[in-house]
């Protein structure tokens, strides 16, 4: 049912029609952007389930409801996860119009499309006239030959994600990022405010020759690519290409795509192997988390029990990026959060919320970095992460940091905090 922008409509439509008739049918998406009008149709679940490989706000919101479930994985697992393991009946997608030689192109998603294709027992494709044709490296178009059905889709826009907006905070680390940032670094963004403004001030540095292995493709890269500060000049493999596996943005990334060879589409098999991400040279991954524990176990999907996201790439590019020669991962995190009642929470804390998931286990965290600065975890005693780490939490939360340490018995007190 389709991944990130590539939202499938028509076929949506027709089963939100029929939703007092069919029982257990299980729809499969990645990170669903808009509302699926067959679940809205049937809130009581009686018709359908809903299982995401990656929630967005829509996929939370279902989830709650008990209308949603989410499906772990490792993303680069994720084509051999549906080779393995799934045996889905249709695949529904949706793709450019046909071209002259008969091949249909996914467009903006790539991940696991072509795996469900290649299993699935039908292919049904929802054809948009709106959307771009991006040029790839595997696996970016299907044939007519192996496809059951054509539906004519309603031809809507894609998504468009607008930017988010940063704090100060943001603008700080992004600060500490730039600095371990170096001429023909390959980089990796996620999502959100912080990775536009690195991407911003990228734009605006005078680095050279940076390379692009990623997961997302987002505005931002069109603004350092016009700029000049992109060339892949110094890419070990797929030189001058900027590597993805799905996109999503405003019109002008999607314009940007449409047609253009200096970007290439992979799926998440390609792009998420560690062992590829680790052949390019310094590859710095940007990644975000919601909390950090005494211990450094990074939590990036979960709040307690509550799925928000998913593991998604981060776990593949924090491994991907340490192979990588010259290569930093890195967790970035605000120091602190406003709670409900209007105070003030540490994001570092002496141990993560009971429930919560841990995204990236202590052995692979790499480099964390808030607001106050940096801290390298590699070849560190869980003391001296712990004291590395309060180091750069809020002032305000150091000292009953350091007693939570020492209560746990993994702190040996030095003369370093700050």
């Amino acid at each position: 049912m389709g991944e990130f922008a590539q939202n499938v409509e028509a076929v949506d439509a027709a089963l939100a029609l029929r939703s007092q008739e069919l029982r257990d049918v299980i729809l499969v998406t990645t990170t669903r952007a808009r509302p699926l009008k067959c679940v809205e149709a049937d809130p009581k679940g009686d018709a359908f389930l809903w299982n995401d490989w990656h929630f967005s706000g829509l996929g939370r919101k279902y989830g709650e409801l008990g209308l949603a479930g989410y499906i772990p994985l490792c993303y680069h697992q994720g084509p051999q996860n549906v080779e393995l393991y799934e045996e889905p009946d249709v695949a529904v997608v949706q793709v450019t119009p046909m071209d002259r030689n008969g091949f249909f192109n996914f467009s903006t998603s790539c991940s696991m499309t072509p795996a469900y294709c290649r299993k699935a027992k039908k292919v049904v494709v929802e054809v948009n006239t709106q959307t771009p044709r991006c040029l790839g490296g595997l696996d970016e178009t299907i044939h007519i030959s192996k496809v059951a059905m054509v539906v004519e889709g309603p031809n809507s826009p894609l998504l468009q994600l607008p930017g988010s907006v940063g704090s100060e905070a943001d603008r700080m680390i992004a600060a500490h990022v730039m600095a371990l940032l170096e001429d023909g670094s390959t980089i990796q963004l996620g999502i959100g405010a912080l990775p536009n403004i690195v991407g911003a001030m990228i734009a605006q540095s005078d680095l050279k020759d940076l390379g692009v292995h990623t997961e997302m493709l987002a505005d931002s890269y069109v603004d350092m690519y016009e700029a000049g500060r992109i060339t892949g000049a110094r890419k070990s493999i797929d030189r001058y290409k900027m590597v993805y596996t799905f996109a999503m943005g405003t019109q002008k990334l999607y314009d940007f795509l449409d047609n253009n060879p200096v970007a290439a589409i992979f799926p998440a098999s390609y792009t998420n192997d560690p062992a590829v991400i680790g052949r390019n040279p310094k590859v710095v991954a940007i990644n975000n988390a919601i909390e950090i524990d005494l211990f450094t176990q990074v939590a990036s999907e979960s709040a307690g029990p509550r799925q928000i996201s998913g593991t998604g790439g981060q776990l593949d590019f924090i491994m991907g990026a340490y192979k990588s020669e010259g290569g930093k991962g890195l967790i970035c995190i605000n120091s602190t959060y406003k709670k409900k009642d209007g105070t003030v929470g540490s994001r570092i804390v002496p141990t993560l919320s009971p429930g919560t998931i841990v995204t990236c286990p202590r052995s692979v965290v790499h480099y964390i970095v808030t607001e106050f600065g940096v801290a390298q975890m590699k070849a560190k005693s869980a003391w001296q992460r712990a004291e590395a780490l309060i180091n750069i939490a809020h002032p305000d939360f150091r000292e009953q940091l350091v007693k939570d340490a020492e209560a746990f018995g993994i702190w040996r007190r030095s003369n370093k905090i700050l």
